[in-house]
């Protein structure tokens, strides 16, 4: 895989062998609307989520190309149409200015307190992470890693 790509430290563990999806794999699902359930994760041959990590989604062609790639390979590995997500017009990582509820409660549980000004100087990915560990109902253990790595302590 390429240096370029952004995996966190508190991925450390599965970053090789790719047998979780990655921070910036779910990022760009978010941002194209497909759902990616883990079992369809673990049917992809190691090649097929190193494309997903590496191909660009960023721009409305490349979010358009990712989601048309990403909706082949889901068909083709479970026979399963790709289920779609709404895609949100404004998400809360886009938002600098803004510190969700989910992760100021999530932090203080830890025993941190995020400024303003800490949010603001995250990047999107960063702040992206902060929100997926920080919802209910999700497996929460790297959220205090995080907070360290990204040096909110």
């Amino acid at each position: 895989m390429t240096n370029h790509q952004t995996f966190f430290d508190f991925e450390a563990d599965f970053v090789e062998s790719l047998r979780c999806i990655p921070m910036q794999v779910r990022y760009k699902l978010d941002t194209c609307g497909i759902k990616l359930k883990l079992s369809d994760w673990h049917q992809m041959s190691q090649a097929e989520r190193e494309a997903l990590v590496e191909l660009p989604c960023t721009t409305e062609t490349e979010i358009q190309s990712y989601r048309h790639y990403l909706e082949q390979l889901i068909v083709t590995r479970t026979g399963v149409p790709a289920k779609q997500l709404p895609i949100e017009p404004h998400p809360e990582w886009m938002d600098s200015t803004n510190l969700p509820a989910s992760v100021q409660e999530k932090a203080q549980e830890v025993g941190v307190a995020i400024a303003t000004q800490q949010w603001e100087a995250l990047t999107p990915l960063q702040r992206f992470a902060l929100i997926k560990l920080s919802r209910s109902g999700h497996e929460n253990k790297n959220f205090p890693k995080a907070v360290r790595e990204f040096h909110l302590l």
